[in-house]
This record gives structure tokens, sequence and C-alpha cells, in this order.
């Protein structure tokens, strides 16, 4: 399941990067953008346990400050080549067929770029930089659905993206809104959710509880390091 978990992230790396105009290039080790990625993405993404650092170095810029590497296996040092720890987190993985909790407020797809503004703007706390990351060419990727919970005022309670990358489905990007609980936004994305197949994803500290509280199960570690 982690091999799974961690090919869908890169594709949903690599389907970040092409809407902004520069994908990068899967290797057979390393996925890796030859340019700087957009903001809060990887340069670099490890496919399998044996990747080394040639693998995910030789394939980026690291001529100035600001690149990183998302270590999924959790077994690269990068220190000594001018990369420090940036944060550690697990996989998580939710077999297909669980029992779905009831979504609180309308959950739906985000379908035209000014849905998908509104969604940013919710997902960022209001910052117009931030949210300029989520751009209008991602409605159009097959694999990527971005969902929105509605209150019955229209308000965005909260949201997240999926993405399909054959035997299973990404779930990232989640956020809640105006003090929303958390179980509410997990709640709604598994109601969005193709109920065939495992939901896969990765989170950390105390974004961590809430996903196992949906039924996930931490299924390995992994490091991302960030370029000084």
């Amino acid at each position: 399941m982690i091999i799974d978990a961690v090919r869908n992230n890169a594709e949903w790396c690599e389907a970040m990067c092409r809407a902004h105009g520069h994908p990068g290039t899967f290797g057979p080790r390393a996925w890796t953008n030859d340019r700087r990625t957009p903001l809060y993405y990887p340069d670099a993404v490890t496919l399998t346990e044996d990747a080394d650092v040639e693998d995910v170095l030789a394939g980026i810029d690291c001529s100035t400050p600001g690149a990183s590497v998302k270590d999924s296996f959790g077994r690269l040092d990068l220190a000594a080549e001018g990369f420090r720890l940036l944060f550690e987190a697990r996989w998580i993985a939710r077999p297909a067929g669980l029992p779905v909790p009831a979504a609180t407020g309308d959950w739906r797809p985000v379908r035209t770029p000014e849905e998908l503004t509104a969604w940013a703007l919710a997902w960022s706390g209001d910052d117009a930089d931030d949210a300029a990351l989520f751009r209008p060419g991602l409605l159009a990727d097959p694999a990527v659905t971005i969902v929105a919970g509605h209150a019955a005022d229209g308000r965005i309670i909260g949201g997240a993206v999926l993405s399909d990358s054959g035997p299973v489905t990404g779930l990232s990007n989640l956020f809640a809104t105006g003090g929303t609980d958390p179980s509410v936004t997990w709640a709604g994305a598994l109601a969005c959710a193709p109920a065939d197949r495992p939901l896969v994803g990765y989170e950390s500290g105390d974004d961590l509880p809430p996903a196992l509280a949906a039924g996930f199960t931490a299924v390995g570690p992994l490091r991302v390091w960030l370029g000084v």
C-alpha cells in the first residue's frame, strides 16, 4: 500500500506542476522536476526504497536555496548535501468498502474557475498569494477532483483534493474553516471519494489523529528535506 500511496502522491505533484506549465519527469526510482516547483510542492519524490541521493539531486535545481525532496520511505540523509529536515509525517491508507461517516453540509465537486477561487481562498485563509497555487487547469485534469463542503448559507466549511492514480485515490489538502471540526471535513471528503478503491495520503502532528479516527491507518514514515 505504501508504494501505491507514494506513486499517487508523486502523480498529484506532477498534476500540480503541469497546471503551472512545467511538468516533471518520472524515472525508475524518483520523480523530479528540473525547475523550482510550486509553493509547498517538492522538487523530487522518491518512488522506491532503494532510491539514493543521486536519484533525486541529479534531476533538480540545487543552484539556489529552496529545493525540496520528499523522502517517501524515510531512508535518505541529505544533511551532507546542504539540506535540513523540514518535517516528518506518516503515510495513511483506508481500505475500500469501510462505512463512511455521515457528512455535514452540502459536499460537491468544484466545477468552475470562480468556484475554485473561492475554494482556494478558503483553503489559504484568504491569503491571495497562497490561493493562486490552485490554477484553473486543475479543473480539466480527469484524475483530479477538488471538493468543497457548503453550509446552508453557501459558506465553505471545508474542502479537499481527490486524485486518482489507478489502484488508489489520494486525499490531500484537507481543510476546515471557521472552527469547523476536522471530522466534518474527513466525512465530507470520504462521501465524495470513490467507494470501490482504497484511499491514501499522509498527515503529521495534530492532523494525524482525525485521519485515524476516520478509518485510516498509518502505514509508513516519510520525510521532507529543504535545501538551505
